[in-house]
């Protein structure tokens, strides 16, 4: 299974610390966070991932180059200005392949464990996310998980029981059937799969960080610092 980390986006709240450099490059815990996220895809057995790169997207390809330092090997979709997360992995399904493959967001932080969903294959059109319980800066979450159900939960349109989408998913590319190259969101795909029944999920309740903020980029930093 191959995996795709998304790393385009400009990063506009973590200014002025991504005027220039992109937010996976910046440092937590004493390296850059997309090199986190390498190490525990690789870790995880994910040895064939595509990165996307748009905004100050010849330092992602600079720094991955083709993967051979962790043992890898990556490639680089790179998109002439940031395509947003379905437009990203549009873009790059010609190096994804026909298989499912795993998506991560690359401006979060967490200790899931990928391997987990090495191999998973959700059902075709599908999809398979991974829920979080919402943070204060998202207290009304995304999306619902049926309850009872045997196997991977069903998604649902959010209720009172809301959970967050972490920004790690599996992802069938026929998700993406029929859509056209240029900047769209993921959301549109996501309720689509809902609507059909074939949108799962599952929570995880481990660390996980969204460092969209510098405050948060240092509360991280200083929390992985002290645990050293």
């Amino acid at each position: 299974m191959k995996a795709m980390i998304l790393a385009a986006g400009e990063g506009r709240r973590l200014r002025p610390l991504t005027e220039t450099i992109p937010k996976p490059l910046l440092p937590v815990g004493g390296k850059p966070l997309l090199e986190w996220h390498i190490e525990r895809l690789v870790s995880a057995g994910y040895r064939e991932i595509v990165v996307n790169a748009a905004y100050l997207g010849d330092q992602i390809v600079a720094f991955v180059e083709d993967g051979s330092a962790w043992g890898a090997s990556i490639s680089v979709s790179v998109e002439p200005e940031p395509l947003e997360t379905a437009g990203g992995i549009i873009k790059a399904l010609p190096l994804l392949g026909e298989d499912p493959f795993l998506l991560v967001n690359g401006d979060v932080f967490t200790d899931f464990p990928f391997e987990r969903l090495r191999g998973f294959s959700p059902e075709a059109h599908g999809g398979h996310l991974v829920m979080v319980p919402n943070p204060a800066q998202h207290p009304n979450g995304d999306f619902s998980l049926e309850i009872g159900c045997d196997g991977p939960s069903r998604v649902h349109q959010k209720h009172a029981e809301s959970l967050t989408y972490s920004g790690i998913a599996v992802l069938q590319g026929a998700l993406f059937e029929g859509a056209q190259l240029g900047k769209q969101p993921l959301r549109p795909f996501l309720d689509r799969a809902i609507s059909k029944g074939v949108l799962t999920g599952e929570a995880w309740l481990g660390l996980w960080e969204d460092v969209g903020t510098p405050e948060r980029l240092a509360q991280l930093d200083a929390a992985l610092q002290g645990a050293r």
